[in-house]
């Protein structure tokens, strides 16, 4: 009983903290890796339960839940492995704010492609939509 409950005990604090993990992130694949590393201890959970009581009906469920973490982990893996340098990774308020500001002073330095674009849009369609060329 008292090795359940440590066993228990150890695999809750393993699931919290992969959670906090697959939160913060901050790439993609730390996010996978948290993810499988919590898909295993549920899986170690389960286990333990199907242990502590004698139950044999829950192995179809490991089977399934191991198989559905190795092929997710394995997909992931496929597609990051041609990911670009920094794609995955999620961006906080600051760096946001600094790419927003940055497309903004592009846009000023460039008043000539602001104007083409409000010409355009003037008569209300794209060029060529003029009742002539229908």
């Amino acid at each position: 009983m008292i090795v359940a409950v440590v066993c228990g005990v150890f695999l809750s604090v393993a699931a919290v903290l992969s959670l906090v993990r697959a939160e913060r992130g901050p790439s993609m694949l730390d996010r996978t890796i948290a993810l499988d590393v919590f898909v295993t201890t549920v899986v170690g959970g389960i286990v333990l339960e199907a242990a502590y009581s004698g139950r044999t009906d829950t192995l179809p469920i490991l089977v399934v839940l191991s198989l559905v973490g190795f092929v997710g982990s394995v997909t992931i893996a496929r597609f990051a492995s041609v990911e670009p340098e920094g794609e995955g990774r999620v961006r906080t308020p600051e760096e946001i704010a600094a790419d927003e500001s940055a497309l903004v002073d592009s846009e000023d330095e460039h008043p000539v492609l602001g104007n083409e674009q409000t010409q355009s849009g003037a008569h209300g369609g794209h060029v060529g939509d003029e009742e002539g060329d229908r």
